[in-house]
């Protein structure tokens, strides 16, 4: 059985936001935004792909491998991992390793220095970051039924999404200020042998440990499945099958929605992956625009989360999601057709930079509650006892097509010759996604899944 809160509400009502659980939870997203925002999309890994590591080519393609050898152990490990923590009654304890282990490896980034010779230690330490980070993930995601009831799990979602933005937001301001382009000279600021992007590590590092730890205090352990617990790790892989089919036997939509959102959910990565690529290449944004631009980003993302949870709770997960998909391709096929050229409208002009800001930010809008209302619905479906194992699913899906969105966006770019094409790619995804999704039956009417306890 689920674990509930020290200070439950009734399934009907909703919890308190602003209770003691909900808020240490939320923190875990908050901290973790350094690890996502910070090393791995805006300051290291363009840090590691420079021409100081041997050339941008073989950087980037060194990364792009190392990443991608991550991803397939995380896509391996990510649901057993999930299940041995939820049988075991070691949630928490697991969520604390994970964490710790990132961390570490996020502060051993400041040994990286600027020489071609250390490539592979930096492409090393963010892969392995990676995968601890992603095996946390699954124990943190799972965490959701235990601090929310059925009327109030979207908004809690939406609230952890957007403190996870925001955190985000900060991070990137004070790795901004303090070591990128500080408004103070001091001796952290170095740009001798990169001093102050490899102290960005360090601070990433205590940045997530120290808003990691709240929810180990907070957040009471799941309860000891003995029998289960007692399974061989191979073992564990046979009694995943068994639960898989077993799910998809007595609740087929549990399964339907995990296919459905790991397409949607490619799409809504890249639309973050891309947008900066794209700010710069065909819109002419410098990278401090760039920058401007991402952080804007964040706070729309942060704001459409939190209100896409409100409407989630009232409307249900699948109707938000369907929704941000629409407005997504909305918003990305005006920047397509729209494109860097300037407009009349009215006689008045319409600029490029002006389309991008516009259509970006409304894309930014639509991510953020596709995102909290995915995490939502999973955890509305996720048998009694089995949410880790179930998140850890979520994660293999959702890695098992990684490759969509940026091979179609890629491949858009090759066939029409412009990066501006690139979009289409994306909207394909986005699109397969949401046809796959409709289908798909709202929690309140999809069956409990039962599966065998060993």
């Amino acid at each position: 059985m689920p674990v509930k809160s020290a200070d439950p509400a009734p399934p009907d009502r909703p919890a308190p936001i602003l209770s003691r659980q909900v808020l240490s939870w939320a923190s875990w997203d908050w901290g973790s935004a350094a690890f996502n925002a910070v090393m791995t999309t805006f300051v290291f890994t363009v840090y590691l792909t420079s021409d100081a590591f041997g050339g941008e080519e073989r950087a980037s393609s060194t990364l792009g491998w190392g990443l991608a050898a991550a991803g397939l152990l995380i896509a391996l490990l990510a649901p057993v991992t999930g299940q041995r923590s939820d049988n075991g009654g070691r949630r928490k304890l697991w969520l604390g390793v994970n964490s710790l282990v990132v961390a570490l490896l996020t502060g051993l980034c400041f040994f990286v220095f600027p020489r071609p010779e250390l490539l592979l230690l930096g492409v090393a330490l963010i892969a392995a970051a990676n995968i601890f980070f992603e095996f946390a993930g699954v124990n943190y995601n799972a965490m959701l039924s235990q601090i929310s009831t059925p009327a109030s799990v979207g908004r809690i979602s939406g609230f952890g999404w957007a403190m996870g933005y925001v955190g985000g937001i900060i991070a990137l301001v004070i790795v901004l200020v303090a070591f990128v382009q500080p408004v103070v000279d001091w001796a952290g600021s170095s740009t001798e042998d990169a001093l102050n992007i490899r102290l960005v590590a360090v601070f990433s590092a205590l940045w997530f440990l120290a808003f990691a730890l709240p929810v180990m205090f907070a957040v009471p352990e799941v309860p000891r499945q003995p029998k289960a617990a007692q399974l061989g790790f191979f073992a564990s892989y046979g009694l995943l099958i068994r639960r898989v089919k077993a799910i998809y036997r007595t609740s087929p939509h549990t399964i339907f929605f995990l296919l459905a959102s790991a397409v949607f959910r490619d799409g809504l990565a890249a639309v973050f992956t891309f947008g900066g690529i794209i700010a710069a290449g065909t819109f002419g944004f410098e990278l401090s625009q760039v920058i401007v631009f991402a952080i804007a980003g964040n706070v729309v993302a942060a704001l459409g989360a939190v209100v896409g949870g409100y409407f989630d709770d009232r409307v249900g997960p699948k109707r938000v999601i369907a929704a941000s998909l629409i407005g997504l391709l909305v918003a990305g096929s005006a920047v397509l057709i729209l494109g860097a050229e300037t407009y009349s409208f009215f006689g008045m002009a319409w600029s490029g930079d002006t389309t991008f800001w516009v259509f970006g930010l409304l894309l930014t809008l639509f991510v953020g509650p596709a995102q909290a209302s995915s995490r939502a619905y999973l955890a509305r479906l996720a048998p009694e006892g089995g949410e880790g194992e179930l998140f850890g699913l979520y994660a293999t899906t959702g890695r098992a097509v990684s490759f969509l969105a940026p091979t179609l966006f890629a491949l858009s770019i090759g066939i029409f010759g412009a990066q501006r094409y690139g979009i289409l790619g994306i909207l394909v995804v986005l699109l397969v996604g949401l046809l796959l999704l409709l289908p798909v039956k709202p929690p309140a009417q999809v069956a409990p899944a039962v599966v065998p306890e060993a």
